[in-house]
């Protein structure tokens, strides 16, 4: 079974940063997409960042552009989200994804809880 566990969410004031951890448990053989997504209440489930793990290349919002930088896995499968210079409107809960996770049981895409990200003043 694959667990992708948020954690670092939290209430910020405007302009202020936060760093998101996902760390990746399981029987994982490989990864081939990992990323961040967001959703805001009323709102549809939107890209924050992904990184392709084999290539390296990385795809950013365009709100996050220049704001977010989404890190690799390390060795201890553990990649993060560094949002700096938040604003109100990027309040919402920020979910960790991993796409085309191999197992021995197969290949699937998997979702974690989610961490709540609150900008306010």
């Amino acid at each position: 079974q694959v667990q992708l566990v948020e954690s670092g969410g939290g209430v910020v004031q405007p302009g202020g940063s936060l760093r998101l951890s996902c760390a990746y448990a399981g029987s994982i053989i490989s990864i081939r997409v990992i990323g961040w997504y967001r959703q805001a209440p009323g709102k549809q489930r939107e890209l924050g960042a992904t990184s392709n793990t084999r290539s390296d290349m990385t795809d950013y919002s365009d709100s996050g552009k220049g704001r977010f930088t989404i890190s690799q896995i390390n060795a201890n499968k553990t990649q993060t989200l560094q949002m700096n210079d938040l604003k109100p409107e990027d309040t919402a809960r920020y979910y960790c994804h991993g796409a085309r996770i191999a197992t021995p049981d197969g290949v699937q895409d998997y979702w974690g809880q989610g961490t709540q990200v609150t900008v306010s003043s």
